[in-house]
């Protein structure tokens, strides 16, 4: 398994260079960086949900308008004092090591740079990521097993 701060190294270093993607593989775990700047499309698989059975007795109203995405709005405004821990990539959020274990942390609690906040899992790997610097959460920002993408903000933390 990678661990986080190695694959924020290979990215950095990956950044540093003319080498536009790589490839690794160790003990059965694969990782792949590419550089942005090439379009490309990735299919992710929804989860299924059953069908909805309408009744046809039933007169049917005025078809509706599809549900829009919220608008671009202005980020709301951050305490400037506040530490931003951010996804390092996209995934799903878990904030528990399992369905029956505690949270790894949660708002008023304390954290140090190397604590594990939350895990996220990528391609099958579960990530974990620690807090970065030394402080107590203020609010967690993303619902567990929610997809997040690379740089969604995920935890507040008020440094100490």
């Amino acid at each position: 398994m990678f661990k986080l701060n190695e694959i924020k190294e290979l990215i950095q270093l990956l950044d540093e260079t003319s080498v536009q993607e790589v490839e690794i593989e160790n003990e059965g775990s694969r990782l792949v960086i590419r550089k942005p700047g090439k379009a490309e499309t990735v299919y992710v698989q929804a989860p299924t949900a059953a069908p909805v059975m309408q009744q046809a007795s039933q007169p049917t109203a005025a078809p509706q308008a599809a549900p829009t995405a919220p608008a671009a709005t202005a980020a709301p405004e951050v305490d400037p004092t506040l530490h931003t821990i951010a996804s390092p990539m996209v995934g799903t959020f878990y904030r528990s090591p399992s369905p029956e274990a505690g949270s790894f942390t949660g708002v008023g609690e304390k954290v140090t740079h190397k604590s594990v906040v939350c895990i996220i899992e990528a391609m099958k790997l579960m990530n974990e990521l620690e807090a970065e610097v030394n402080g107590t959460i203020v609010e967690v920002l993303a619902e567990n097993g929610q997809l997040v993408e690379y740089g969604q903000p995920l935890f507040l933390v008020k440094p100490e």
